[in-house]
């Protein structure tokens, strides 16, 4: 077993033990919320600052419990930090069980005092919920133990402050009292409008800023976020998020909550969307508010309660627990703690997965309390996709149907003509002509829809497949010139480009290409598009590459969709038939980057799939990687 320096956010390597490499204090407070880190670090900036030419204050070491898990860990910290100390306040997530053997030795600590060496042990627990079992741990009074709690669960930088001054005044030997005046704990607001600079604000001080602003014709989108954040001044990436949003044209309403389960916040939230006209919701909060009834014999679905008022389309975005560089090296993207909360749980609400945004990161080392302070910190490019994606729902919103421009992709698999539009379940050319004919009776620019399936397959096997027999000669209805698509494909990343270009080499060998052009398998019927999803690869196993995690698109699939963003400019995508290949291309499992292929091919663009509802497993695969909302038959 080896010795390892702390990492950022708690992360405990299962090779060796942390050494947290503090020395002695009086005063140590443990505790795995970073947010309650942050804002001790700041509070105790601020009362050096107040008693600056007074005597020297107590030492403080703050440091994360989770680092100290395995006893080994833990003894070390011991015999360096904790025998030396006065008073340990521990705020325990989980319960005493979780940290058995922590509790036994802090309990063994605090028994160890002598008359000259006084300690104190104040154990309370990690939410809001009590614990009587670690009150029975502490050595103080029940109401001084339940003071306590409540001074690290209201949170900030004030209560903070009093709660060093409660501790060093009551409890640090040597030290006058009356020189460190306490105050019971102030409730912060369980949710509030949040006015970046200001702090708290109004509805009216928010319009009044959008007026200053210019941007009272912008969409308004509400942004939800943890109030815990606000408690820690952990909000530099709020603010960097709220302008990359304003640069989309997007008018922000910051609002934090303790929970989309808490009453309170719930009846502010969808106050504020009526009031303030909200196209889209932007929610940094994890878990699920859906509560579903144990499933019985009725045949019934169980019904779903949104817990917004009004019917309106949720974005997910990921704050993950995680450093960007264990993100970036990480071919599943989100470790499981994140998954689950942000990403499988926010699901049952049907909530439409965007991506990772920020990410937990060493923003400066504390000299006073030893230790790095970890927040969060935006990561531009991700931001700016959230952000685009976001616009673009809310285009899709305020647009007029008729001016509405979709792609309808047909799944191809495996990529032969008498597979062109398969799926699972079902009917698929058929059920494609019937959302074409849903679209054109609600006002959508679709126009000579084929009488049946069987005539829609017939109308797109009258142009190119993706058969490479019938290239050369059957004609091509739309196609993209390759001087403008080596544009398109010189802004990806050198390392994606390489990448084609070693598996496929130049557009110009690619299958689809013919006379300057390469070309795209579809119809359009009106304004609305309806395609053949291009093959992933040629002259391979045509079974095995759909599924293949390392197979590099072609130019030619490529040049498909960035013909749909880019010349085409459609306003969404359905794809239809279970099941596509674009939600396989190489890359991430969840919270992808811009260098993973779903990415660099669909782009931040709004996606609708019909996906039959036994298989969520692949359905899965659509919802996280390409942003899909999953629409079960």
């Amino acid at each position: 077993m080896h010795l390892l320096a702390a990492k950022p956010g708690g992360f405990v390597d299962d090779e060796g033990i942390i050494d947290l490499d503090q020395t002695p204090a009086e005063v140590i407070i443990l505790t795995a919320a970073d947010s309650s880190l942050s804002a001790l670090s700041s509070a105790l900036d601020e009362l050096y600052q107040c008693h600056q030419g007074e005597p020297e204050l107590p030492r403080v070491r703050l440091a994360n419990w989770v680092q100290l898990l395995k006893p080994a860990a833990y003894d070390l910290y011991e015999h360096k930090v904790l025998d030396f100390a006065q008073v340990v306040v521990v705020s325990l997530l989980g319960g005493g069980s979780y940290w058995a053997y922590g509790l036994e030795r802090l309990t063994e600590w605090q028994r160890a005092q002598t008359p000259e060496s006084p300690r104190t042990l104040i154990v309370v627990p990690g939410d809001d919920t009590p614990d009587p079992d670690l009150m029975e741990v502490c050595s103080v009074a029940p109401e001084d133990a339940h003071r306590v709690w409540r001074y690290l669960r209201e949170g900030g930088i004030a209560n903070a402050r009093q709660l060093y001054h409660f501790i060093m005044g009551r409890y640090v030997s040597g030290i006058n009292a009356d020189n460190f005046p306490w105050q019971e704990p102030k409730p912060f607001p369980k949710c509030l409008i949040y006015e970046p600079g200001v702090g708290q604000g109004t509805l009216l001080s928010w319009r009044n800023r959008v007026r200053e602003r210019g941007d009272q014709t912008n969409p308004v989108v509400i942004l939800l976020f943890y109030r815990s954040h606000l408690q820690s001044a952990n909000m530099t990436m709020f603010d960097d998020l709220i302008k990359v949003l304003q640069q989309q044209a997007l008018s922000v309403l910051p609002v934090a909550i303790s929970s989309l389960k808490d009453a309170a916040s719930l009846e502010l939230v969808n106050t504020l969307i009526e009031q303030a006209g909200v196209q889209l919701i932007l929610n940094a909060t994890g878990f699920a508010t859906n509560t579903v009834a144990s499933p019985d014999l009725s045949s019934e679905p169980s019904a779903f309660q949104s817990p917004f008022e009004k019917d309106i389309v949720v974005l997910q975005l990921v704050l993950s627990g995680s450093t960007e560089e264990d993100w970036m090296t990480h071919s599943q993207g989100l470790r499981n703690r994140d998954l689950a909360m942000q990403v499988v749980l926010p699901e049952m609400d049907g909530r439409i997965v965007s991506r990772a945004l920020s990410f937990k990161n060493e923003s400066y080392y504390d000299e006073r309390t030893e230790s790095g302070i970890v927040r969060y910190e935006l990561n531009d490019d991700r931001a700016h996709f959230v952000a685009e994606l976001a616009r673009r729902y809310c285009q899709l919103a305020l647009k007029p149907d008729s001016e509405k421009r979709i792609a309808m992709i047909l799944a191809n698999y495996p990529t032969k003509d008498g597979r062109i539009g398969n799926g699972v379940g079902l009917d698929t050319p058929e059920s494609a002509r019937r959302i074409l004919l849903a679209m054109a009776e609600a006002g959508y620019p679709v126009s000579d829809i084929p009488e049946s399936g069987n005539g829609l397959i017939e109308a797109l096997l009258s142009s190119v497949t993706n058969n490479p027999n019938t290239l050369d000669y059957l004609p091509c209805w739309q196609s993209l010139c390759v001087k403008e698509y080596k544009k398109r494909f010189a802004s990806l990343p050198e390392a994606s480009q390489k990448a084609v270009i070693d598996q496929w080499g130049e557009p110009e060998q690619d299958i689809k290409y013919r006379q300057g052009r390469l070309m795209l398998s579809g119809i359009r019927l009106g304004d609305t598009f309806v395609g053949i999803q291009p093959a992933r690869g040629f002259n391979i196993d045509l079974v095995a590459n759909y599924h293949d995690p390392d197979l590099i698109p072609p130019h030619n699939y490529l040049a498909f969709y960035f013909w749909l963003r880019h010349v085409y400019q459609v306003d969404a995508v359905i794809h239809v038939g279970k099941h596509g290949n674009l939600e396989w291309l190489p890359g991430k499992g969840s919270a992808l980057s811009a260098q993973c292929w779903p990415d660099i091919a669909l782009g931040a663009m709004p996606h609708f799939y019909p996906f039959i509802v036994n298989d969520p497993g692949e359905g899965a695969q659509a919802k996280r990687r390409t942003q899909a909302a999953i629409i079960d038959h």
